[in-house]
C-alpha cells in the first residue's frame, strides 16, 4: 500500500496539469442535453434505477478528469459494469477537452438538491470506517480535495456510493495501469473487511451530506 501511495503522490503535480480551467457553461447547457436524459436535468440523476448517480456535488475538475478517464478507455473498457460502458460511449459525443470543461461548468450552476436515502447501515461504525480510511484524502467531512484528486462525497448518492466500493474491491474499477487514482482506491476498498462495512460507510456519508 506505501508503494501505492508514493507513486499516486509523486504523480500529483502530472494528474492536476491533466484538467485546466475556462469552462462556458453556456455552451456546456447545450452538451448537457445529452447527458440530461439520465442524470437528469437538475442533475440528480436516477436514483430510482441505480443507474445514472448525481453530479451537482462533483468539482469540475473531478468531472473533467472522469470524463477524460472514459473518452481514454481508462474507465468503462472491457470487464466493466454496463453502465460504465455506457458512459464510455457517450463521451464520444465530446469532441475535446474544452467540451468537457463547458458540460463541467454547466453542471456546477445546476442544483439537484440532496440524494434520498436508500442504502442502511450502522453511521457509528461508518463514522470509524471513515475516519480511518478515508478522511484523509476525502476531507473529514467528505467535502474533497482537490490537491490530492479526492473528489467530494458528501451529496453522492449512497446506492452509488457502495457500488463503486464494490466495483474497487472487484477490480472492475481502478485495474487499468494509467488509473493511478482508481488503483489507490482499490486498495483502499480492500481494507473494508466486508459487505457491511461498505453499507455502514456509505451510509454515514449520505448522513454528513448537507
Amino acid at each position: 500500500m506505501r508503494l501505492i501511495l508514493s507513486i499516486f503522490i509523486g504523480l500529483l503535480p502530472v494528474l492536476a496539469g491533466t484538467v485546466n480551467a475556462g469552462g462556458n457553461a453556456d455552451a456546456g447547457k447545450e452538451i448537457y442535453n445529452t447527458c440530461a436524459a439520465c442524470h437528469g436535468a437538475d442533475g440528480a440523476g436516477a436514483a430510482a434505477m441505480k443507474a445514472a448517480p448525481r453530479l451537482t456535488h462533483l468539482e469540475p475538475v473531478y468531472q473533467v478528469a472522469q470524463l477524460q478517464k472514459f473518452k481514454a478507455g481508462i474507465r468503462g473498457g472491457d470487464g466493466d459494469s454496463k453502465v460504465a460502458t455506457q458512459m464510455a460511449a457517450m463521451t464520444a459525443s465530446l469532441t475535446d477537452e474544452q467540451a468537457m470543461l463547458d458540460v463541467a461548468a454547466y453542471i456546477a450552476t445546476l442544483d439537484g438538491g440532496v440524494s434520498a436515502v436508500t442504502v442502511e447501515g450502522d453511521l457509528a461504525a461508518g463514522d470509524t470506517h471513515y475516519k480511518q480510511f478515508c478522511g484523509a484524502c476525502h476531507g473529514q467531512a467528505a467535502e474533497g480535495n482537490v490537491a490530492m484528486n479526492a473528489p467530494r462525497l458528501a451529496g453522492a448518492d449512497d446506492w452509488y456510493l457502495v457500488g463503486q466500493l464494490q466495483s474497487f474491491r472487484e477490480g472492475t474499477r481502478g485495474s487499468h495501469p494509467d488509473d493511478v487514482t482508481g488503483m489507490q482506491m482499490r486498495a483502499m476498498a480492500g481494507v473494508l473487511p466486508d459487505a457491511a462495512a461498505i453499507n455502514d460507510v456509505s451510509a454515514y456519508i449520505r448522513s454528513i451530506a448537507k
